[in-house]
């Protein structure tokens, strides 16, 4: 794989790590913020083999990401593989056995199924290479960069509860949808994270009509539409991912005809260029993301940055804990500068 060495783009990448991270909620582990990825070098990655295997590339988030990942790490002189297990434990284990085998100096999984690998994480240090995990708390890592997704949650709670606060009242209860998917334990986390982050900054405000699962675009617009047969007055949605915001919007956009009234807004998190663009635009109902780097940009930095620190055995415990920070029409031209 073609390598780019160039010292004076990883300083770069230094220097411009995370200017939108803030520190997350109070977990057991390292609180990642900007000032914490700073302690990375990045010539540590010159010539080192590292081997990356997701969960999926057709979401447009990871496939953003994983596309600034690797001008991250050729900028910084790695070689480097990303494969997608299309959501099958068998074929992940499978390609953390090849990384294995080919000698990586570093291998990432973000898991589909988080036991299911960690016998072949274990098994991979024990050779001597270094295993970071995204989004899990895994055992048989040297390190796991993870979100505290009630954190994550409550924070998109109480943005859609300023909201509410803005423009509704116990007079004049807002009418919220949330958008979860109790299937999986990070995003039912998430859910109960909204509840509680509305019921902390708007109690008494707003009356949740409907809590229905959308994982993906097309469901959480079907949700929003069927929602709003019975409850045509239903403005505000917040929801778990960027499905639910791109899905939300869509249903919204159409049963407004792009005549979108001051009190309907649509929360989330996730950062995908398709939400980025509904934010800034006025016939979108979308009004705010809760981030956690900031651009596909940031956060492929921030991930070659851990990449870094594992390999010079710096990160200093093994939960890192990535922070997050609101991104509305205020801020979201200069995310947009980032994203692929």
């Amino acid at each position: 794989m073609k390598k780019l060495i160039s010292l004076v783009l990883a300083a770069l990448l230094v220097l411009s790590l995370c200017a939108f991270a803030e520190t997350t909620g109070d977990t057991e582990g390292v609180q990642a913020n900007a000032e914490w990825y700073e302690k990375a070098d990045f010539s540590v990655l010159q010539g080192k083999k590292l081997g990356i295997t997701i969960q999926s590339l057709q979401n447009a988030y990871w496939a953003g990401v994983m596309t600034a990942l690797g001008e991250c790490l050729e900028a910084a002189g790695a070689e480097y593989t990303i494969v997608a297990c299309d959501d099958s434990s068998a074929t992940q284990i499978g390609q953390i056995e090849n990384f294995i085998s080919a000698g990586c100096d570093l291998i990432m999984v973000h898991p589909s199924d988080a036991a299911a690998v960690e016998d072949v994480c274990a098994e991979a240090r024990e050779k001597g290479i270094k295993v970071m995990c995204w989004d899990d708390p895994m055992e048989n890592t040297d390190a796991n960069w993870i979100l505290d997704n009630t954190y994550l949650g409550t924070e998109i709670g109480k943005l859609a509860g300023a909201f509410i606060n803005e423009h509704y009242s116990e007079d004049n209860k807002a009418e919220v949808i949330v958008i979860g998917y109790p299937q999986t334990k990070i995003l039912l986390e998430r859910e109960e994270g909204i509840m509680a982050g509305l019921a902390e900054v708007a109690d008494g405000k707003y009356e949740i009509v409907a809590n229905q699962a959308g994982i993906i675009a097309s469901d959480a617009q079907t949700a929003v539409e069927t929602t709003l047969q019975a409850h045509p007055n239903a403005k505000v949605v917040a929801g778990i991912g960027a499905g639910a915001m791109i899905g939300a919007d869509e249903a919204l956009n159409i049963y407004t005809n792009g005549e979108i009234p001051e009190d309907m807004g649509v929360f989330t998190t996730d950062v995908t260029k398709q939400q980025l663009e509904q934010l800034e635009d006025p016939t979108y109902p979308a009004k705010g993301i809760i981030g956690f780097e900031g651009s596909d940009e940031d956060t492929a930095r921030s991930c070659a940055a851990m990449y870094a620190l594992i390999l010079a055995d710096n990160v200093g415990a093994q939960n890192v804990f990535r922070g997050v920070t609101p991104i509305t029409g205020e801020t979201v031209a200069e995310i947009i500068a980032g994203m692929k």
